[in-house]
C-alpha cells in the first residue's frame, strides 16, 4: 500500500477518534453540570435529612417509644382512607369523624400509602419524606440565591432546626403535609413565580383549619411584592375557608356541634392579663425563632406569616402550646428560613461575599448545638434513650390480641394495635371492648387480674379472664 493511500485509510479513524473524543467530553461536562447543580446538593441533603429522621424514627418504633395518642389516631384515619370510607377514629369516641375535630382533608393522600404498607410506621415514613422535601425546596433555594456554601450551611440549619426535631420526635401529625407546601409557596415567592406560590399557599387550607389565617398573611406579602391583586385574592381565600370551616363544616362534623377549639383563643383573658405574653415560655419560643436564622429573619417581611401560628398558640390557656416541643413549631420553619434567605439575597447590608459565608455558618453551628437541647441529642446515646429492655414484654402482650377485635388500651401499644384491631381509648366513654390491654408499670404489687376486674366494673355485667400479665402490662378478654 502506498503513503498516500495510508493517510487516507488512517485519516477516517483519527476523525472518528477525535470526535468520539468530544462527545466523551460533553458527555463528562454534562455529568459534571448536573453533580455541581443547586438541585443536586439541595438533593442530597434532604436525603441525608430523611436518613437522620429515619434512624430516629426507627428507634423510636422498635423500643416501643410512643409519644402521645396521635399516631394511633391518624393511623385510624389512615385505614379508613384505604378501605374508602370516611375518618371515623374510635379513639376518639365511638363513632366519632375526625374532620369534625380538625379540618385536614388533604390527609386522604395517606391512602395509596397505607394501602401499600398497612402499618402506623408507615405514616412517620411519610412524615419523614415529606419533611426531607422541604429540606430540598429550602436548600435549593438557598444555594441559588447565596452559592453553594453559604446556601448549604443554612439548609443543613434548617434540616436540623429545632422545630423539625421536635415534629419527628412526636411523630405523625397533619402538619407533615404543611411544612413542605409552605417551603413550596414561599419559594415560588421569592423567586416571583406568582401563579406557582399562589397554587401551593392555597392548599394549605385543606391541611388544617388554623392555616388559613396563614395564607391570608401570605397573601398580603404577596400583594405587596408583586403589586397585584392576586395577593389579595389570596387573603379572601384563606379568610373565606378558616370562616368555613370554623363556622360551617368542623361544628357539623363535631358531635358537639361546635369547633373544638374555639374555647382556647381566650382573647378575654389577655385583655385583662396582657402580661401573660411574657410568660417565659412564650418568649422563648419567640427568641429561638429569631435565633435560629442568626437574626436574620428579622429582615424580611416574610416572618409577619408566623404571627397567625404564634397568636394561636399563644392565646391558648394551654401551656403545651407555649413552648417548643411537639409538633406545633414545625410549621414556622420554612417560614423564618425562607425569610433568611430572603434577607441574605435582598439587604445590600447583608451582601457581602464573607459576611454571608460567615451568616451561614454561624446559622448551622446555632442549629448544631441547639441540637443537643433538643430530640436529635438523643441520637449520641441510642442505647440509653431508645432503650430495647420492655420489647420482649410488649411483643407478648401485642400477640395476645388477636386481629381484628376490639380493644380498650392506654397510649402504651395503642399505635401497635390500630391497624389490625378497633382500638379505643380508656379516656372516653366507650362500649364493652372485647380485650382490654394496659400498662401497668407505675402501678407495683398490682394482681395479675386487676386489669380485668377494673374493666368489669367500668362495664358492669361483664366477666374479663386474664389472658397476659407480667410487671409491664396485662391483657384481658370478655368472657
Amino acid at each position: 500500500m502506498s503513503t498516500v493511500q495510508k493517510i487516507k485509510t488512517q485519516a477516517p479513524a483519527r476523525s472518528e477518534t477525535k470526535t468520539a473524543r468530544q462527545g466523551n467530553s460533553r458527555q463528562q461536562s454534562r455529568f459534571a453540570e448536573a453533580a455541581n447543580s443547586p438541585l443536586s446538593l439541595a438533593g442530597l441533603v434532604g436525603a441525608v435529612s430523611f436518613i437522620v429522621y429515619s434512624v430516629f424514627s426507627w428507634l423510636q418504633w422498635q423500643s416501643f417509644t410512643i409519644r402521645s395518642w396521635d399516631l394511633g389516631i391518624f393511623t385510624q384515619l389512615a385505614t379508613a382512607y384505604a378501605d374508602f370510607r370516611p375518618p371515623i377514629v374510635s379513639i376518639k369516641g365511638d363513632g366519632y369523624n375526625l374532620l369534625g375535630d380538625h379540618f385536614h382533608p388533604l390527609l386522604v393522600l395517606l391512602a395509596p400509602f397505607y394501602r401499600l404498607f398497612p402499618s402506623a410506621y408507615t405514616l412517620l415514613v411519610v412524615q419523614n419524606v415529606l419533611l426531607a422535601a422541604s429540606v430540598v425546596v429550602v436548600a435549593h433555594l438557598a444555594i441559588k440565591r447565596l452559592g453553594k456554601i453559604t446556601g448549604a450551611c443554612l439548609a443543613v440549619g434548617y434540616a436540623l432546626s429545632w422545630g423539625l426535631q421536635s415534629a419527628v420526635d412526636s411523630q405523625f401529625h397533619e402538619i407533615a403535609f404543611a411544612v413542605p407546601l409552605l417551603a413550596l409557596a414561599l419559594s415560588a415567592l421569592l423567586e416571583e413565580k406568582w401563579r406557582s406560590a399562589w397554587i401551593w399557599a392555597a392548599l394549605l387550607v385543606f391541611v388544617k383549619e388554623d392555616l388559613g389565617l396563614t395564607v391570608f398573611v401570605i397573601g398580603l406579602v404577596m400583594a405587596w411584592r408583586a403589586r397585584t391583586a392576586a395577593g389579595l385574592w389570596l387573603s379572601v381565600w384563606g379568610v373565606g375557608w378558616f370562616v368555613l370551616t370554623t363556622k360551617v363544616i368542623l361544628p357539623a362534623m363535631n358531635p358537639g356541634s361546635e369547633w373544638a377549639y374555639q374555647s382556647q383563643l381566650n382573647i378575654a383573658g389577655l385583655l385583662s392579663d396582657p402580661a401573660s405574653l411574657f410568660n417565659p415560655d412564650k418568649v422563648t419560643t419567640v427568641l429561638l425563632l429569631v435565633a435560629i436564622t442568626a437574626g436574620l429573619c428579622l429582615f424580611s417581611p416574610l416572618t409577619l406569616i408566623v404571627l397567625p401560628t404564634l397568636a394561636w398558640r399563644f392565646l391558648s390557656d394551654l401551656p403545651v402550646y407555649w413552648g417548643q416541643e411537639w409538633q406545633y413549631s414545625a410549621v414556622l420553619m420554612p417560614v423564618v428560613f425562607c425569610a433568611a434567605i430572603d434577607a441574605l439575597g435582598r439587604r445590600k447590608v447583608l451582601s457581602g461575599t464573607r459576611l454571608r459565608l460567615l451568616l451561614g455558618t454561624t446559622v448551622m453551628l446555632i442549629a448544631v448545638v441547639l441540637t443537643s437541647q433538643y430530640a436529635f441529642e438523643k441520637l449520641a446515646d441510642p442505647a440509653k434513650s431508645f432503650p430495647l429492655t420492655t420489647v420482649a414484654s410488649s411483643q407478648s402482650a401485642l400477640a395476645a390480641v388477636p386481629d381484628g377485635v376490639t380493644v380498650e388500651t392506654d397510649i402504651s401499644l395503642m399505635s401497635y394495635l390500630a391497624d389490625r384491631t378497633e382500638v379505643f381509648w380508656i379516656g372516653n366513654k366507650n362500649p364493652a371492648p372485647e380485650y382490654v390491654l394496659f400498662d401497668v408499670s407505675g402501678r407495683p404489687g398490682l394482681a395479675p387480674n386487676a386489669i380485668a376486674q377494673e374493666a368489669e366494673q367500668r362495664f358492669p355485667g361483664t366477666r374479663f379472664v386474664t389472658v397476659y400479665a407480667d410487671a409491664r402490662y396485662q391483657v384481658a378478654r370478655k368472657e
